[in-house]
């Protein structure tokens, strides 16, 4: 806790200093920076410490080995880069300060996001899938190098090459591997390698910044590496570094002195194996010959007079026929035998039997349907017959016929309202009565309910 002086907080230098780092750290935590590096120094720590600046301002950085060693270019003053770490406060100095966690030249980011955007790109396309890459020869006779002619990486490559496997002959197809002139000379160079009938082809260089590598992230390259009839193995840079033609190609070697050993094969590994299979050899051959001679003997020894032998083939020859007669007459017995039984079965499945008995089934059912038929016909005649009589019996035209009338009040004939009662007329109302033969149209000039007549005049027939 600061003391008081006057009621107002009093801190000392490095409790102020702390506060501030801790202020400036927890706002400050994760931040991206670019400017151009001056003053750089690397002491014998393996540490980094420089200056980062712009036209307007600097700032003090502090970059530590186990941070700096991810790195994959060589800083210097002057170079403009890009740095992700904290801010905080050496306190022993008061100084600002940028501790760095990752370092990238300016402009890498926006390459990198460009590579990250073609692998997948060509990814979703299968140009990478494990399915299109070609194998390796297991003892390639020659091998096509497209390399820069100066690089270092030729040279490791040769030198691995002539330790391992020094008859194997060699052809370089000399390219620029950076700088404008690259794409054009190795995409010519991939053209042109098929035609020296190469075994594999090697396309490799040394290491350097992504911005150096760049030549190997391009699409036509990544395309041209893919398309190469023969085997093609891509080794660029150091253990980290990637291209999408390494993707790409059949085969990836972390460096070039690991493609050379990739692929070569040992000579002397070969040299031994030869003389394993030259030992194999002569004891399997000494073997055969034992074996040979073995087998010469027991035909020696089985050798007879050819006469004994002339008779011996005559009376196996007579044997064999008698054998041949016997085999013939049991197997022309066993065909009897089976055709007499097929006979007897074929007669048992004769189809005749079976239709005389389906043809009496089919006429008995026939017989029983008529029969069902008459029967039913005959109970729905009597139904039939049975309901005519019930429907005649509570008809009003039976009534009719013994001489009754009914009467319906209106005198258009129609089918007016029944009339049972006295009380649904009245004089002067206008009937109609309905016959047997015809209908009357009545005037109703009086009702007399005791005696329940009506009585009525005018008559006149509508029709």
């Amino acid at each position: 806790m600061p003391a008081t002086y006057d009621d107002h907080p009093v801190f000392s230098v490095s409790e102020l200093a702390r506060e501030a780092r801790l202020i400036i750290e927890e706002r400050f935590n994760s931040i991206w920076v670019e400017g151009e590096i001056s003053n750089f120094r690397r002491p014998g720590s393996g540490h980094w410490y420089f200056t980062l600046k712009d036209a307007d301002a600097q700032i003090r950085c502090a970059m530590f080995g186990s941070r700096n060693r991810a790195v994959r270019f060589a800083p210097a003053d002057g170079t403009q880069v890009v740095v992700r770490g904290r801010v905080s406060l050496y306190e022993p100095r008061g100084d600002f300060q940028i501790i760095a966690e990752h370092m990238e030249q300016a402009g890498e980011g926006a390459l990198r996001a460009a590579f990250e955007a073609l692998k997948a790109k060509l990814a979703d396309e299968g140009l990478f899938a494990e399915e299109r890459k070609q194998p390796m020869p297991d003892q390639p006779g020659h091998l096509v190098i497209i390399s820069s002619a100066s690089g270092a990486a030729l040279h490791d490559v040769l030198n691995v090459i002539q330790r391992r496997f020094p008859v194997m002959a060699v052809t370089l197809l000399p390219v620029s591997v950076q700088g404008a002139e690259a794409e054009q000379q190795i995409l010519a160079a991939l053209a042109k390698a098929p035609m020296f009938d190469p075994d594999i082809v090697l396309l490799t260089r040394g290491g350097g910044s992504l911005e150096d590598l760049w030549t190997f992230n391009l699409e036509s390259v990544a395309r041209a590496v893919a398309a190469c009839p023969v085997p093609t193995v891509v080794a660029v840079g150091h253990q980290t570094d990637f291209t999408i033609a390494e993707f790409a190609a059949d085969l990836r070697a972390s460096t070039p002195s690991a493609a050379a050993e990739l692929i070569s094969p040992d000579a002397h590994e070969l040299y031994a194996y030869v003389a394993q299979l030259q030992e194999r050899l002569v004891r399997d051959l000494l073997g055969e010959m034992r074996l040979r001679g073995e087998i010469v003997q027991r035909y020696r020894a089985q050798l007879i007079d050819p006469r004994q032998r002339v008779a011996q083939s005559m009376q196996r020859a007579d044997d064999l026929e008698e054998r041949l007669r016997l085999a013939l007459r049991h197997t022309l017995e066993h065909a009897h035998t089976r055709m007499s039984g097929l006979a007897r079965s074929l007669r048992a499945f004769r189809p005749e039997p079976l239709i005389r008995r389906h043809q009496r089934r089919l006429q008995e059912t026939g017989t029983a349907l008529a029969r069902t038929m008459r029967r039913r016909l005959s109970k729905r005649h009597e139904k039939l017959l049975s309901g005519a009589r019930t429907l005649n019996a509570v008809s009003p035209l039976y009534t009719l016929q013994r001489g009754y009338a009914v009467l319906t009040d209106g005198a258009d004939g129609g089918a007016g309202a029944p009339i049972t009662s006295i009380s649904a007329t009245r004089a002067g109302a206008t009937l109609t009565a309905h016959l047997r033969d015809g209908s009357l149209r009545l005037n109703v000039e009086a009702t007399n309910s005791d005696t329940g007549f009506i009585e009525a005049a005018d008559v006149e027939s509508p029709g």
